[in-house]
């Protein structure tokens, strides 16, 4: 069915006006009668009239919409850092366009293409796993689109960046662990290719290493989803070489470890503590509940969108900055 939305055109034309007289008398202009003006603005919100946001957007060279990319839409920490985008965004009277890469660096320069093809104002942006060529975040640098990297950063690309400070994170529940008299502890970690996967790694290493305990490379795995967390920990288990702990890079790979534990019968934590990143809603809904890093989704949303708009309203040009979002260790039944 063909689209038939109203214009300006069809509501002169009904009217017996000018076309110039109806935009003047929607844009309340004082030289249009009140007469006039009800008349316009009752019929055009008796046929459903919308003003041309792409065509306004040309006219002005702002479109007070935002472009976001995030790798998961279903994942809390990406759903409540939306939350917390949109709620500054809808303040400041912009719409918010979200699109999804699904983790495929293919997938994320379309996306951005399409946002830049929509004359989104800015962007804000977490970068899949898959993303080692910066090309098209270089591209949207030289269209003159300003950028907000959050969660997941790209060194060299000249942008703002919200972040947490993961080594720091992933130090503090490795001390925890420690301090409840965990010696050998294992540490699924995230991809090579991500920055909070090295950091996490590094605040796990140093906290054994402030501890007098060894470093051992056989007891960091890649496992960074449900499925990983529990195979990996199924294979340990077979083989008869289970650490006292388990610190994981994020809370459902966490809980992949629990299940394979609990498949096979060992009590979490009276035999196996474990930790996890991200203090999702599952965390708290786990058997048992998750001991857990806060890594407040919805705060970095908030100030990832208040930097965004900053540098979108500014006539200065301001140099790029990092902003760090305050984590903290959530104690639950996962550990003693």
């Amino acid at each position: 069915m063909k689209n038939s939305f109203i214009t300006i055109k069809d509501i002169a034309a009904a009217l017996n006006i000018s076309p110039s007289t109806v935009s003047r008398a929607l844009k309340d202009h004082p030289d249009i009668s009140q007469e006039t003006k009800d008349k316009v603005v009752k019929y055009a919100r008796e046929m459903g009239y919308q003003p041309n946001s792409i065509a306004l957007s040309l006219k002005s060279r702002k479109s007070n919409v935002i472009g976001l990319v995030v790798p998961e839409i279903v994942h809390h920490f990406f759903s409540s850092v939306i939350s917390g985008i949109d709620e500054v965004a809808s303040k400041a009277g912009y719409n918010v366009i979200i699109s999804q890469s699904n983790e495929s660096y293919e997938r994320e320069i379309h996306n951005t293409h399409t946002l830049l093809g929509s004359r989104v104002d800015g962007m804000l942006i977490s970068r899949t796993k898959e993303t080692t060529n910066y090309d098209h975040f270089k591209h949207i640098n030289a269209a003159g689109v300003p950028m907000v990297f959050f969660d997941r950063t790209c060194q060299g690309i000249n942008a703002d960046n919200v972040i947490i400070d993961d080594k720091r994170a992933a130090y503090d529940a490795t001390k925890y662990l420690i301090n409840t008299g965990c010696k050998d502890i294992l540490h699924l970690k995230g991809p090579e290719s991500l920055t909070i996967s090295h950091q996490r790694l590094s605040g796990y290493r140093h906290a054994l290493s402030d501890n007098g305990i060894i470093f051992r490379e056989d007891r960091v795995i890649e496992a960074d989803n449900f499925e990983k967390g529990e195979q990996e920990i199924a294979k340990l288990i077979e083989k008869g070489d289970l650490p006292q702990a388990i610190f994981a890079v994020n809370d459902l790979t966490a809980l992949g470890a629990i299940s394979a534990l609990r498949e096979a019968g060992i009590k979490v934590p009276e035999h196996v503590s474990v930790v996890g990143f991200t203090n999702g809603m599952i965390s708290r809904l786990s058997d048992p509940p998750l001991t857990t890093i806060e890594q407040n989704g919805f705060l970095m949303g908030k100030k990832s969108a208040e930097l965004l708009l900053e540098r979108i309203n500014s006539e200065e040009v301001l140099p790029p900055r990092t902003e760090i979002i305050p984590t903290k260790l959530i104690v639950r039944k996962s550990t003693f």
